[in-house]
């Protein structure tokens, strides 16, 4: 299998508990498409075959894999995690959380279908159809009703003030990122900051 050596040194710098999920979700990929790419975007392992159909990552205390275009895949199985964060199956920390080689096998030949077929990739919407109403992400509301003062002051914020919190969060390219960013964000929000403050002219 063609591998690419920024993957190997990726998996070799990922936590021990991690390597063996990464590796064998490799040889999975690699299984069900003998003519992938491997690519590493946005700092992890992506695999490519007429475009990114799916990637893996690894993080201190747990493991993601996502498919690319995983909302227009049949979840036939239930695998697919309703918390999905970065990946389709949730946070995975051994072998045993993954589903059976012949149920992700059939999964990741139905991502790379999906590629072959050129069928695009849906992306939801961040606002509403015909409305102004800001779709806030389930995370985001949370960490809000966890805090009083930053919930209060998001409430009172205009549409635009929302949209550039919500825009900064979901843009984020792992889990790790968006989590620094939350943090950050419900900061800045108790404080009645806007996301650009410190670009604004006093």
């Amino acid at each position: 299998m063609a591998k690419n050596k920024q993957v190997d040194a990726y998996i070799e710098k990922a936590q021990p508990f991690a390597q063996p999920i990464l590796i064998h979700i490799r040889k999975l990929v690699h299984t069900a498409c003998p003519t992938v790419e491997e690519k590493i975007k946005w700092g992890f392992p992506n695999f490519d075959y007429k475009g990114v159909f799916c990637n893996m990552a690894g993080f201190k205390e747990h493991c993601a894999f996502g498919f690319w275009k995983g909302n227009l895949m049949k979840d036939t199985h239930n695998i697919f995690a309703k918390d999905q964060g970065m990946g389709n199956l949730g946070k995975l920390t051994s072998l045993k959380d993954l589903p059976s080689d012949k149920i992700m096998l059939s999964y990741i030949k139905q991502a790379v279908e999906l590629n072959d077929k050129g069928v695009k990739r849906l992306v939801k919407p961040k606002v509403a159809p015909g409305s102004k109403e800001l779709v806030t992400p389930d995370y985001l509301s949370k960490a809000l009703a966890k805090n009083k003062k930053a919930q209060k002051e998001f409430e009172a914020f205009s549409y635009s003030k929302k949209k550039e919190y919500v825009d900064w969060l979901t843009e984020a390219k792992t889990e790790d990122t968006r989590n620094t960013r939350l943090d950050t964000a419900l900061e800045w929000i108790a404080e009645g900051k806007s996301r650009n403050w410190k670009y604004m002219k006093k």
